[in-house]
């Protein structure tokens, strides 16, 4: 049996960047650093910071007044951020600037007066945090739409003031038939200037694609409370192949395997290397054959540090 490793794949410059801040954190300022949810949808990154000595929280009222507390990449309400300077808290702001981009797309909308259909998943961290920008003397309402079923069925206030924004990583092609129905049903609906799906989501969405189009088996590493990592074994079983999402090696079962000539594998942009090489290590041992590791887009996006801490780390304080 072949191996063949999707690119690009795991971690993508919002995932880096929000562990480098609690990382960071932890060097400067020395344990605990507080961090509001997970800092990013996987086990093994949060049990590893864990153990250097930050402490997640679910609610900042968990959180001792004057301590350093950072927020996860998926992003927050400003109501958020406003209890956490009532209570003196020192805050470092690891949101995606991808999903900040979203915010102020939604704050400029509740600005204007547009009502906004937000496509995603109702209860995900960043849909709740981005529901928390529609605010304002000139806000409408905001609908959070999931599936094609759920647009056909919304009623909006005013359908000539109507805008859409998206969870940054929600599926490509889930978008398209929601689109399609809000699009029919209200032809004045505008859009974002640039489409608010990220450029790693849509990378690793392209490749699983050209994977599944070549191997008869798919396994996705990553989190099932990773939405990126959830669409990639989605897109793969859509394309008719047999896919499963597994945390770590040690969830292989090889019966899986019975019969297969190549296995593809990839990593939710949550995953670190670790993981999908301790799976390769693992195939291996059970007689799988050569690597392939496939040619992919090249990415080069870094996000810098929240002018904050890199001040903090060149002074140490």
């Amino acid at each position: 049996m072949q191996i063949v490793l999707a690119n690009p794949r795991g971690f993508c410059a919002g995932v880096e960047r929000a562990i480098e801040i609690v990382e960071r954190a932890l060097d400067v300022f020395g344990a605990p650093v507080y961090v509001r949810h997970e800092i990013v949808h996987n086990r093994h990154v949060v049990d590893s910071l864990r153990a250097r000595g930050a402490l997640f929280v679910e609610e900042l009222a968990q959180v001792p007044e004057h301590s350093i507390v950072v927020f996860s990449a998926h992003g927050i309400a400003p109501r958020v951020r406003a209890e956490a300077d009532a209570r003196g808290l020192r805050v470092f702001d690891a949101t995606c600037p991808l999903v900040g981009k979203v915010h102020m797309e939604v704050g400029r909308h509740a600005r204007d007066g547009r009502e906004v259909v937000l496509i995603g998943h109702a209860g995900h961290p960043e849909i709740v945090g981005t529901l928390g920008h529609y605010s304002g003397p000139n806000a409408r309402a905001i609908h959070v739409v999931g599936n094609a079923e759920e647009a056909a069925r919304l009623q909006v206030r005013d359908g000539t003031r109507l805008a859409y924004a998206t969870q940054t990583t929600f599926s490509i092609d889930d978008i398209k038939p929601i689109l399609h129905i809000l699009q029919e049903r209200f032809p004045a609906l505008t859009g974002p200037r640039k489409e608010d799906i990220c450029y790693a989501t849509q990378n690793r969405q392209s490749a699983i694609k050209e994977l599944a189009a070549t191997c008869d088996l798919i396994l996705v590493i990553g989190s099932p409370a990773s939405a990126n990592s959830q669409r990639l074994r989605e897109i793969a079983a859509q394309q008719h192949v047999a896919a499963h999402l597994i945390d770590h090696a040690d969830q292989l079962q090889r019966a899986w395997f019975e019969g297969r000539r190549r296995v593809g594998i990839t990593s939710g942009a949550s995953t670190p290397e670790v993981l999908l090489t301790q799976v390769v290590a693992r195939l291996q041992e059970w007689g799988a054959g050569p690597v392939e590791n496939r040619p992919g887009v090249r990415e080069h996006v870094v996000f810098a540090l929240p002018r904050e801490l890199a001040g903090a780390v060149r002074s140490g304080t």
